[in-house]
């Protein structure tokens, strides 16, 4: 099971040796690629073999490149990884309208429910409102509940007066934490045989994760949770030791139908179950993740 994730933020040649990844800087260092699930490269000085990335495809690693603003800027999946992705393809055009907007409306209402756990994580008054937010939630999402909930929920964690679109700490630590999040259960789709372009409720013909974007909702806030009790100053920028932080909450527990979980886990959890819907199951059997805090998860021995 895979649960490495690696952020590589210094000069160094990364090479495949064997069933290894070598990680040459002052010292070598080698992790097993069926231990990776995500690398991320955060140094133009970082250098690469074919078969660095041969492996990525052949063990199903994610790998990210960061731009200029040392902001995931691309992902690397693996291609056509899984034997029967011409079947999923169908599966997806087939999903029958009424069941796709039911399945929407099962994600929002469990991230509106996920944003009042955290607020109520952050001490912050109205998780009520959410609640009753929560409970309203209809097929598709028509009366958007989902938008209303968003702009209350914001209001109450970072202050009246943020917003998304303003360039701050806040919103590139929350960019930071979305991307890593998307671009890892874009490899999960993609590992299933699901098209990540094909969503349920996404549809924009110029993204091609429109089914990641959907996913993702309900894993929203936990990185909304991080930012906001780990909040610096606002005049501060993203620094490496930030962007460790928040690929490390793919490791962090959350509570699923069976069990607790890291989020890696939880994700590979909510695929399956996806895949169950687009194979003619009910929405109700589609499980997502409840936040139920930050703590690290711990590998049984």
């Amino acid at each position: 099971m895979t649960w490495r994730s690696i952020v590589i933020s210094r000069p160094a040649k990364l090479r495949r040796e064997q069933f290894r990844l070598a990680v040459e800087q002052e010292k070598t260092a080698f992790v097993p690629f069926e231990d990776i699930a995500v690398i991320v490269l955060n140094n133009r000085e970082i250098t690469l073999t074919h078969p660095v990335l041969s492996a990525c495809g052949e063990y199903g690693i994610s790998l990210f490149a960061t731009g200029n603003t040392h902001h995931p800027s691309g992902v690397f999946l693996p291609f056509l990884s899984h034997s029967r992705a011409t079947r999923w393809l169908r599966l997806q055009l087939d999903l029958p309208r009424p069941v796709a907007k039911q399945t929407w409306a099962t994600i929002v209402r469990q991230k509106i429910v996920n944003q009042a756990t955290c607020m109520q994580l952050m001490g912050c008054e109205g998780t009520d409102r959410l609640d009753s937010y929560a409970r309203r939630v209809r097929s598709g999402d028509v009366g958007n509940l989902e938008g209303q909930a968003a702009a209350f929920y914001f209001a109450q964690l970072f202050g009246k007066g943020f917003h998304r679109d303003q360039a701050r700490f806040t919103n590139a630590a929350l960019d930071y934490g979305y991307a890593v999040l998307r671009g890892t259960i874009a490899r999960g789709l993609v590992a299933h045989g699901l098209l990540p372009s094909l969503g349920i409720f996404h549809a924009s013909e110029q993204n091609a994760f429109n089914l990641a974007d959907d996913v993702i909702e309900p894993f929203r806030p936990l990185v909304d949770l991080f930012v906001a009790k780990y909040g610096y100053a606002q005049d501060d920028e993203l620094r490496p030791e930030h962007k460790v932080a928040l690929v490390g909450l793919l490791n962090v527990d959350v509570a699923m139908p069976r069990g607790k979980m890291s989020v890696l886990s939880a994700i590979e959890q909510t695929i399956e179950s996806l895949a169950r819907i687009y194979d003619g199951g009910s929405e109700t059997l589609l499980e997502l993740p409840m936040l139920i805090g930050l703590e690290q998860h711990r590998l049984e021995c």
